[in-house]
């Protein structure tokens, strides 16, 4: 007889599975989010858009000014280091100077000091001629130990003094002339100060430039 050919079983098959076994079926898994996950988001998502627009708003609304790089004492001769612009956001009522306008001010003299970093405005530069009509601007050297340590700016109002000679006394009443300080400027042995004085009084104060025996005295710093 001829042999019937036999069937490999194959582990795992039907026919193999115990009574009672059912195959395992691929289920769908389903993702579950949280509501505050969703609620979270939302909020980033609104957050970012308004960090966003209040970004636009600031930078299309900020505006270049001109302001103080340094520190400028009234009466100071402004030059270009002394600015810089800057981008600020302005409230419309605040008087500023346009970045663009920043060369017009150089040359002219601070009518108020000026502190580093100091939006500059309008009325806080002159452009009025030094010295003005009917007044005179002289140089006068003054020996150390003949002027006050505290410092003296442009605008301080001071008496000019002549002092005696060094063996001797002057006689009568001191010559004393009363100026406005212009600029400072200390040397190795003279402190040389530029003031402003009445017309009628520069010879007469130039005179006693001349001698190197004049004292400074500091009236008043006020402001």
């Amino acid at each position: 007889m001829r042999a019937e050919p036999q069937t490999k079983k194959t582990p795992g098959t039907d026919s193999e599975l115990s009574a009672g076994a059912r195959p395992v079926a691929a289920g769908r898994t389903k993702l579950q989010r949280s509501p505050l996950l969703i609620v979270f988001g939302l909020l980033v998502l609104a957050a970012g858009g308004v960090f966003g627009w209040f970004m636009w708003v600031t930078t299309s609304t900020a505006s270049e000014v001109v302001a103080a790089r340094a520190d400028v004492q009234r009466g100071q001769l402004i030059t270009a280091e002394d600015l810089t612009t800057v981008r600020v956001t302005l409230d419309p009522s605040l008087r500023t100077v346009p970045g663009a306008n920043l060369k017009s001010l150089v040359g002219q003299r601070a009518a108020t000091d000026l502190a580093a970093g100091t939006l500059i405005s309008p009325q806080q530069v002159s452009d009025g001629l030094l010295p003005p009509q009917g007044m005179s601007v002289v140089a006068v050297p003054v020996p150390a130990g003949l002027v006050p340590t505290v410092p003296i700016h442009a605008g301080d109002t001071v008496r000019l003094v002549q002092t005696p000679e060094p063996a001797g006394s002057v006689t009568g009443k001191p010559l004393t002339i009363t100026a406005e300080v212009v600029d400072v400027t200390e040397g190795d042995q003279d402190t040389i100060v530029n003031v402003l004085v009445p017309a009628a009084s520069a010879s007469g104060l130039a005179e006693l430039a001349a001698t190197g025996r004049v004292a400074l005295v500091l009236d008043s710093a006020a402001r």
